[in-house]
């Protein structure tokens, strides 16, 4: 129950950011994307982007979890990096630049590429 109560608690965290920070293209397209990426509880999926799951992979190893995972979306780069850089330190990672973050021994590193009108967004979580 706590861990239930804690991940509500990074969400409305996360809502609340998008929402104050203008990246919220929900009301605009009508659909409703919020949420977290596959695989990492406290990764949460930029509004706007949606998660391509097929496209991803997910390790429990020794070490600790490996998490490839793609979204895409028509949204700005810009507005990408701002949503992560103040969504993730609010849920404990430590911004390293404004690509690669840290948290708890592990690393989290976000790369963007565009493609047409759209932008892919990859995640890469590993141990550090």
């Amino acid at each position: 129950m706590a861990n239930y109560a804690h991940t509500v608690i990074r969400y409305l965290h996360v809502v609340v950011i998008a929402v104050g920070v203008g990246l919220s293209s929900l009301a605009a397209s009508g659909e409703d994307d919020a949420g977290f990426v596959a695989g990492v509880e406290d990764l949460p999926l930029m509004p706007g982007l949606h998660e391509v799951e097929e496209a991803g992979t997910k390790f429990d190893s020794a070490g600790g979890r490996i998490v490839e995972a793609y979204a895409v979306g028509e949204v700005a780069e810009a507005d990408v990096l701002a949503f992560y850089a103040e969504s993730l330190p609010q849920l404990g990672w430590a911004m390293i630049d404004k690509t690669v973050f840290h948290r708890s021994g592990e690393s989290l590193t976000i790369e963007i590429s565009r493609e047409n009108s759209g932008l892919t967004v990859h995640f890469s979580l590993s141990p550090e």
